[in-house]
């Protein structure tokens, strides 16, 4: 399992910012349950941004609040499922067992948490892939940040192919 620190080493050190205990209070209210304590860290420390200029989080607290994206994208899904069920294997929140948004990536893929264990560090990371389905990753949100940068890769100026650049960008 990836850890923070780890992390700060792979995408570079995070700007300082002012934190409030209360942060996670009204999202966590809102799923019913702690989120996983891994992410909570890694989003405290780097706030609403872009990992690796694709992978977009969003922070109870930045310039787009999770919350909002959250109830947006739980209601639009749910809608979607109704309509088209067989494209929707697993429901949204507030459907008991419901899919947890946290991100999206600009390949336009959406991911959620999986809330499969009553422990939140425990659960899963489902990405809903753009028009081919559902992937799950069996591991924290640590480590899905670090292989989800490890298998991007990006067309430079001079047409050549290669590893993504680790980074993080707040916004």
């Amino acid at each position: 399992m990836a850890e923070l620190e780890e992390l700060k080493e792979f995408l570079g050190a995070p700007t300082p910012r002012q934190l409030s205990a209360d942060d996670w209070t009204a999202v966590e209210s809102y799923i019913g349950s702690p989120l996983p304590s891994d992410f909570k860290a890694f989003m405290d420390a780097y706030g609403t941004g872009v990992i690796a200029e694709e992978l977009v989080i969003f922070h109870p607290h930045g310039s787009s609040p999770l919350l909002d994206r959250m109830v947006r994208i739980h209601e639009s899904f749910t809608e979607s499922r109704e309509r088209r069920p067989d494209d929707f294997p697993h429901p949204f929140h507030p459907e008991a067992g419901g899919l947890i948004s946290w991100g999206y990536d600009y390949g336009g893929d959406e991911h959620f948490f999986l809330p499969c264990d009553p422990d939140p560090d425990q659960w899963k990371i489902v990405t809903m892939a753009h028009e081919e389905g559902c992937e799950v990753f069996d591991g924290p949100f640590t480590d899905f940040i670090l292989a989800f940068v490890e298998r991007l890769e990006f067309m430079d100026e001079d047409g050549n192919i290669g590893p993504a650049v680790p980074s993080f960008e707040a916004f």
